[in-house]
């Protein structure tokens, strides 16, 4: 089973980590307990999904709110929360499911956001780099002169998942303790020695894997620059600015409440749970520290993923040059899969290719990670003002009998669902076989 693979959906990946699912059953009616922007709370007492009353497109919110049950019915999901705006203007809100047995799902509860972070990092770095305090061309060892590899490396490569550092998430070693394990702390140090410490995946520049080490190290450079934590660049320069109130970055496994709880069945095996019993354990609180650096590992609500999905794909915070280099598609068809990294590496395409720090897929860009029994999507379409965000946790019937997720990130088929209803016309690209 692999670890890190929930943080993304690689298009050469069809699932990404193998998550455990718990043991107690979601809502069965697939009823909602939403709330709209506007206030409204209730489920679907009245027959009108929870959110249309202040929808800007009542028709569009009724469409998206059948489908969604449907979805969760259909593929064993426990809870959704979902928020759909246009230009702003809310579409729909609305949570359906359970958080826990008996606790309905709500619209402002916390959960883990995982890869967004990552594009706020990259935020960071691209702000940094129209103020002229850093070039994407520079060496890593001009800020990390002890970085293995670093001589080689530039701060682009990282920033683009092309340096050719091994992911540590990867490393049979860290997978064995974290499941043996999953309340431990890991350290910086600890995650460097069972990737950038060990030879390079290919020689940076010439291949693409995702590879949490990057950004990790990117993370210790930014801190070099400015002589500050990630804690306090994320607060002063990202979530400050954008008003994200309900973004927080711990030190821990907390999660503020009212929470999100996730459930998952990824240590059936190293647990030697046999095939046909059933097994599953909350995730909620396994520690994320694996992840990133202290400061980009948060939580988050679903407001803010959609305020984030906005100011993001708009590049609120960025020149003009940064964005455009933040949502390039200028690796589609670049990327070997080999044997030493697969399925980390591997060509990238129309489905899936990376910019810096943010996804392309078709011309939506996005965030959508899958970790620790979460998943989910923060996607915008910058030519009709779209934001789409979701997320998901998963019921029993969600993984296979290794724990594995059978349909991989449920929460990013979803997003892809509800984009098609909302540009028929620019709908998000469907992953073929």
């Amino acid at each position: 089973m692999t670890i890190g693979r929930g943080w993304k959906t690689l298009a050469t990946a069809a699932v990404g980590l193998a998550l455990l699912a718990t043991g107690c059953s979601g809502d069965p009616s697939g009823g909602a307990a939403g709330t709209s922007l506007g206030g409204r709370t209730g489920g679907n007492d009245t027959g009108a999904p929870p959110g249309t009353g202040a929808s800007v497109d009542p028709e569009q919110a009724a469409e998206i709110d059948q489908l969604v049950q449907t979805f969760r019915e259909e593929n064993g999901l426990r809870a959704v929360v979902v928020k759909v705006s246009v230009e702003g203007e809310e579409v729909i809100t609305r949570a359906y499911g359970e958080s826990m047995t008996g606790v309905p799902a709500t619209p402002d509860m916390h959960f883990r956001n995982g890869a967004v972070a990552i594009s706020y990092v990259a935020t960071l770095l691209l702000q940094l780099v129209d103020e002229g305090k850093v070039s994407l061309d520079d060496p890593v060892s001009r800020y990390l002169p002890d970085m293995a590899s670093g001589d080689q490396v530039t701060v682009g490569q990282l920033a683009r998942m092309t340096s050719g550092y091994r992911d540590y998430e990867r490393n049979e070693t860290f997978q064995r303790a974290f499941y043996v394990d999953p309340f431990k702390t890991w350290t910086t140090d600890e995650k460097l020695a069972l990737g950038a410490d060990l030879p390079l995946w290919f020689e940076p520049g010439t291949n693409w894997s995702y590879a949490h080490t990057n950004y990790v190290v990117l993370g210790m450079v930014l801190e070099q620059i400015t002589g500050e934590s990630m804690h306090d660049l994320m607060q002063e320069r990202v979530l400050d600015p954008l008003g994200l109130d309900g973004t927080v970055g711990s030190e821990t496994a907390e999660i503020p409440e009212p929470a999100l709880h996730a459930f998952t069945s990824e240590r059936r095996e190293i647990l030697g749970i046999p095939a046909g019993t059933g097994f599953t354990e909350e995730s909620s609180y396994w520690n994320p520290s694996w992840s990133l650096n202290e400061g980009a590992i948060q939580t988050t609500t679903i407001e803010d993923m959609d305020k984030t999905a906005i100011a993001i794909g708009t590049g609120t915070l960025l020149s003009p040059s940064s964005y455009e280099a933040m949502i390039s598609t200028d690796l589609r068809g670049f990327g070997t899969a080999l044997d030493t990294c697969a399925p980390s590496c591997g060509p990238q395409s129309e489905f899936y290719s990376y910019g810096i720090g943010l996804v392309t897929s078709g011309n939506w860009v996005l965030q959508n990670p899958l970790f620790g029994g979460y998943a989910g999507v923060a996607a915008y379409l910058p030519s009709e003002g779209i934001a789409i965000s979701v997320a998901v946790t998963f019921g029993p019937e969600a993984f296979d009998e290794s724990g594995g997720y059978i349909g991989g990130n449920l929460g990013d088929t979803l997003f892809r669902e509800i984009g098609a209803v909302m540009a028929p016309q620019d709908a998000p690209p469907v992953r073929t076989p």
